[in-house]
């Protein structure tokens, strides 16, 4: 196992995230006993850093966890868990959170804590200091409550910036969602760049989005294989990661063993991905990306011609995004965060926008459908 320093501590360069922990029967409740191997497993091979949150398998993930790492030494792991403000009702009950929260795991304090989710939605609750979550959770770090604090995005580079200018001197690293399709689609290289000039050390989720990038045409995998006739698919992904400057943990939600062994066996060396290989795996994600997105450039002659007064780059980059991971959660609460009269809905058609494209894209058009998929 590779191990990265923090601090005065070192950490397993590969954690195990538990928002994907086995099922039983294909069903929602957790397999405890298959996720038992899964944690011996990785105490075995050297994983020392394990991540789980409050909404999590519908709230049993903290429990389960609890229940597993109960069975070694406090001192031998890592548990990171996270304050739920991704749902704006939990704003006001930071304090009765936290302390469910250590008992559920069944622990005295957390090695690491976040922030969750900071985004465009929920920001402004988050540094509104009548919530007092900033001080309360800085108050149980002081208490040796919390060993590290943190902070986890989805958000913009803008939004991320306005929190850390808020609450940075008090945090310790920030957790974001980085691979080779985000480097550009979610703007994951200026992200890095913003931390990095911060010196806020990367905690990485979702290095294969969700399984993603785990899988590739074989013609592309071909390609690859001519560099690394040894790597595996997935490896490509943890292995561009390895290049990236200022990560540190990468968290990966593996559901079986054979994806944990594949893991495992990547994290035993650091081989990161040289420049010729760097090129090679962005520019068949480029490939992929031209054929499922809309081709705007972001001149913005259509919003000097709206009617409606609508950013419409700003929403065809939350409309590419839906359909190149097929999945609407980010996209859905993108929109979300936006006044209704400044979401898709709010085309009427006029195509005055349509007149002025240079890229000639039936924007009306692309409106609508953006729309129905939000429904």
């Amino acid at each position: 196992m590779i191990y990265k320093g923090f601090q005065d501590i070192k950490l397993s360069a590969l954690g195990l995230g538990t928002m994907r922990l086995p099922l039983v029967n294909g069903g929602s409740g957790i397999d405890e006993a298959a996720a038992g191997k899964l944690v011996d497993l990785a105490m075995e091979q050297g994983i020392n850093y394990y991540d789980t949150a409050w909404g999590y398998h519908s709230g049993n993930s903290e429990l389960v966890m609890g229940r597993l790492l109960g069975r070694y030494p406090r001192e031998s792991f890592y548990l990171a868990t996270k304050f739920p403000g991704y749902d704006l009702s939990n704003m006001d009950k930071v304090e009765e959170i936290f302390e469910k929260q250590l008992e559920k795991c069944q622990v005295d304090y957390f090695d690491f804590y976040l922030f969750h989710n900071v985004c465009e939605m929920n920001i402004d609750a988050y540094l509104d200091p009548k919530y007092g979550i900033y001080d309360y959770l800085v108050k149980q770090k002081a208490n040796g409550r919390i060993k590290h604090l943190g902070f986890s995005t989805h958000g913009s580079i803008d939004t991320m910036t306005r929190f850390l200018d808020a609450y940075g001197k008090d945090l310790e690293f920030c957790q974001i969602q980085l691979n080779y399709l985000d480097w550009t689609l979610q703007d994951g290289k200026g992200k890095v760049e913003l931390l990095n000039a911060r010196n806020m050390p990367i905690w990485v989720m979702e290095p294969v989005r969700g399984g993603r990038l785990a899988k590739m045409p074989e013609a592309y995998a071909a390609r690859l294989a001519e560099l690394r006739p040894e790597e595996k698919v997935p490896g490509w992904a943890f292995r561009f990661l390895q290049a990236v400057p200022g990560v540190t943990v990468i968290l990966s939600g593996m559901s079986n063993q054979e994806q944990m062994t594949d893991n495992l066996n990547t994290f035993r060396t650091n081989a990161p991905l040289n420049q010729a290989e760097q090129d090679a795996i962005l520019g068949i994600m480029a490939e992929q990306v031209k054929k499922n997105t809309v081709p705007c450039t972001a001149c913005r002659y259509c919003v000097d011609h709206c009617t409606q007064g609508l950013d419409i780059p700003m929403l065809f980059n939350i409309y590419n995004e839906h359909n190149i991971t097929g999945s609407g959660l980010i996209p859905a609460a993108a929109v979300a965060s936006l006044p209704e009269e400044k979401r898709p809905s709010a085309c009427v058609g006029c195509r005055s926008c349509e007149a002025v494209c240079p890229q000639q894209i039936q924007i009306s058009e692309v409106m609508a459908d953006f729309n129905s998929k939000l429904k």
